[in-house]
């Protein structure tokens, strides 16, 4: 079986982020809609919780990245971060009101900030060759997670009469699954890592060029990759239907998670910048698909290729960016990648908000779609083999 392939680490880890997915996603397509429907919060609304949930978890993405590095250690930063989050799920269902969704969903990115970036570099740790079918496989078991997380929610949605309360609050089983598992997850080299205090502007200016480039074009693409809310209600503005806008959702997560660890291991192969920037091309079809389309079944196709996207683009960008660094560096490394990233998808939620509010889907989908295919461009200029 291929998992005999994987050290038991990997196993473990990928096991933690299947059940905290399980219980996040749960509640991520319930919540703009319990925010809009139930709350009445505008899309600016919804731009700004967004906002302020990614950029608090880039800011502690990168300071934990580096903050692992210096000390040598990683899995307590596992161990603290899933603890947070699980926390954070019951909040609204206890207490449901706008402030309490946005204390919530800042302290559950709040634990996604500490954990990333440490959990990522002892994933990085045990590539042998395979960092694409490492993080493939451990973002298809994220996102089988992902899958399951909202059909469980429908589940409890249609047994409870809608009632959004519980889903928040049956959403914290999971998560205590999860950190049930962060228990067993152990530093690979207790000890061998070299302490060398930098900071993030030393690690800047004495990292290879390549990963200068990779990093910067990624930010550029998150600028345009918004939250995925906007796609949840530009399904339920065409179907009127929270269940088939959750529903489609679900579908993209089933895509994402069946291509994840092929894909992963495809980029190993044929490398991970052809498979990256195919991805970046079916974005910018997808984006320009929503900007246009009014059809209910266009939007399935679209979160189809969405998740065709995703699989190619999300762990395969972290074994990427991981491949140019040592093990001593790879917290540091993927930590400012996911700063950065975070801080760029801030202000695009915010932006695509307020563009939405102002002109309706069509501007913030159609810049999305252009941007992204110039970014595709630019990297098979610069990375592709020259024949």
């Amino acid at each position: 079986m291929f998992l005999k392939k994987f050290p038991r680490q990997v196993i473990i880890l990928s096991l933690v982020s299947l059940f905290t997915d399980i219980a996040s996603e749960m509640l991520y397509p319930v919540t703009p809609i319990f925010l809009t429907a139930v709350l009445g919060s505008s899309m600016a609304v919804v731009g700004m919780i967004e906002g302020i949930a990614e950029v608090t978890s880039g800011f502690l993405k990168g300071y934990f990245g580096i903050l692992s590095d210096n000390l040598g250690k990683r899995s307590i930063f596992v161990v603290i971060g899933y603890g947070i989050s699980a926390l954070s799920k019951p909040l609204p269902g206890i207490f449901p009101s706008l402030s309490t969704v946005i204390i919530s969903r800042t302290a559950d990115r709040v634990g996604k900030g500490i954990r990333t970036a440490p959990r990522d570099a002892l994933l990085g740790s045990y590539s042998n060759g395979n960092s694409g079918a490492i993080f493939g496989f451990h973002r298809a078991m994220d996102t089988l997670g992902a899958a399951l997380g909202p059909l469980l929610a429908l589940i409890i949605l249609y047994f409870s009469t809608n009632d959004y309360k519980l889903v928040f609050l049956i959403a914290f089983i999971p998560s205590i699954i999860a950190v049930a598992f962060t228990i067993l997850v152990k530093d690979r080299k207790p000890g061998t890592l070299i302490h060398e205090k930098k900071k993030f502007l030393e690690f800047w200016r004495d990292s290879p060029k390549q990963y200068k480039s990779v990093l910067l074009l990624l930010t550029m693409f998150s600028f345009v990759n918004s939250s995925d809310v906007f796609l949840i209600l530009k399904s339920n503005d065409i179907s009127q239907s929270g269940t088939l806008a959750i529903l489609s959702y679900v579908f993209y997560n089933l895509i994402y998670a069946a291509f994840s660890f092929p894909l992963g291991r495809l980029s190993d192969k044929f490398g991970k910048a052809k498979i990256y920037s195919s991805g970046l091309l079916i974005f910018s079809v997808v984006y320009l698909g929503f900007a246009l389309t009014s059809s209910l079944l266009l939007i399935w196709i679209l979160f189809a290729f969405y998740g065709l996207y995703a699989a190619s683009s999300e762990g395969i960008s972290k074994a990427w960016i991981s491949d140019f660094v040592p093990y001593e560096q790879k917290g540091t490394a993927i930590g400012l990648l996911a700063m950065l990233n975070s801080f760029a998808i801030m202000l695009g939620s915010m932006l695509t908000g307020i563009l939405w509010d102002q002109f309706g889907s069509f501007v913030p989908f159609m810049i999305s779609s252009i941007v992204s295919l110039v970014i595709a461009l630019i990297i098979a200029l610069k990375f592709f083999p020259k024949s």
